[in-house]
């Protein structure tokens, strides 16, 4: 198993550019699923998780192909085996984003219960709810859903609570669905408002996209169409966060500054100096940190996938800072894996009160999730001396090439195998 060995204390500095977009890349190549014809996107980035939605859906019989700038192309011509099986479901909770493409194009699906990290409780309640009152018969048996529909009816869907994942797999199915469906409480996050553009670029009618009502007309058959990935805000945000752990001054290209309001506020608020162009952002910080405050929540507010990098910032930071976790009840358990390496941090419920210290220990650490690996990484390259990260493959499905990036910024981190 793979560890990443970082000595800390250098402050980053330099250039990287950002890649595509994970949490983007998985439902847009979903989309796949709803043409005939080939869907072929670009940007897309190279990581554990989007190898894994390829394997699943060439399993499915999806042809595939990969150009020279990895570029993927996708044809669902013609499906041979309309179910995601557990041995690739398992890994990565996005598989359940399937079910409604395969549902609303041909009429049957099985799926099996997602996995994924583990951050807490996530059902899929949601999307079956939804896809019922679209006309779905929905049974779930022995860890399977095994939906059915001869063709999705238009409806009103009212989300009981905020879902991604959700909202893109209904805006998905009801793309093909006869008459029109609305659907409240909607999530507003970009990658959302992302596959909506492509969406309706293969000639899907819907509007409201980045707010919390979607209104999407049914249509009888979507089209191919070519696509570029949006830019991955929080893998932005997590190399903005060790500039500022580390007392450096970066440049990330290819970054989309209007996605990522709530970070960079919090970053200039513990006084980094951030300058924002229309695909470049570059910080720069003086000095130690100051402590802030954060609390999650649904987009616009600050993002659950940055909370446990803020909370390596705030270990180091002048002052006390309170993380209030809203999104998901298990996402501290970072917390003492940062205590390892001299962190002061006091859990209680969903709210976590960081004491900074003015110097972390390098210690050995054990990831628990993906972002909990990459505030580990970050606080690694704030430390004195060497720590090593354990458990990497949750880096993996999320940052692509974490380590040459990083040592692009003059980080001491290598991959030991």
């Amino acid at each position: 198993m793979d560890r990443l060995l970082i000595r800390g204390g250098v402050p980053l500095g330099g250039e990287v550019r950002v890649s595509g977009a994970k949490n983007a890349a998985l439902p847009l190549m979903c989309a796949a699923l709803l043409t005939r014809q080939p869907l072929r996107l670009s940007n897309v980035p190279h990581l554990r998780d989007v190898t894994t939605m390829l394997s699943l859906l060439t399993r499915m019989g999806v042809e595939v192909s990969v150009d020279d700038k990895l570029g993927v192309e996708l044809c669902a011509e013609d499906l041979v085996n309309p179910e995601a099986p557990y041995d690739l479901v398992r890994t990565m909770r996005a598989s359940i984003l399937v079910l409604g493409p395969l549902l609303a194009r041909y009429g049957r699906a099985r799926v099996s219960l997602p996995g994924g990290c583990a951050i807490g409780q996530r059902p899929v309640d949601q999307h079956l709810k939804g896809l019922q009152a679209l006309g779905a018969k929905i049974d779930v048996e022995q860890g399977y859903i095994i939906a059915e529909a001869r063709r999705l009816k238009g409806a009103r869907l009212v989300a009981d609570l905020v879902t991604v994942t959700g909202t893109e797999n209904l805006m998905m199915a009801a793309c093909l669905a006869e008459g029109t469906s609305v659907i409240e409480n909607a999530a507003r996050e970009p990658e959302v408002v992302d596959l909506a553009a492509c969406l309706n670029a293969m000639g899907a009618r819907i509007k409201g996209a980045g707010t919390d009502v979607l209104t999407i007309e049914g249509v009888t058959e979507l089209a191919g169409t070519a696509h570029r990935i949006m830019s991955d805000r929080i893998e932005t945000g997590t190399y903005l966060v060790a500039a500022a752990v580390t007392g450096g001054s970066v440049t990330l290209r290819g970054a989309d500054p209007g996605t990522l309001d709530s970070v960079i506020g919090k970053l200039r608020e513990a006084g980094a100096t951030i300058t924002a162009k229309e695909d470049t952002i570059s910080l720069e910080m003086r000095g130690r940190p100051a402590s802030v405050n954060v609390r999650t929540a649904p987009y616009p507010a600050f993002p659950t996938d940055m909370q446990a990098q803020l909370m390596a910032l705030d270990a180091i930071a002048e002052g006390t800072g309170v993380i209030t976790e809203s999104i998901f009840e298990n996402r501290f358990m970072h917390a003492l894996e940062l205590a390892r390496l001299g962190a002061d941090i006091e859990t209680n419920g969903n709210t976590a009160v960081v004491r900074g210290v003015r110097r972390l220990q390098g210690a050995s650490v054990m990831a628990t999730d993906l972002r909990a690996s990459a505030s580990l990484v970050v606080a690694g390259l704030a430390a004195e001396g060497e720590t090593l990260v354990d458990r990497i493959y949750h880096l993996d499905r999320g940052y692509e090439a974490i380590e040459e990036k990083l040592s692009k910024l003059g980080a001491r981190i290598r991959r030991v195998h």
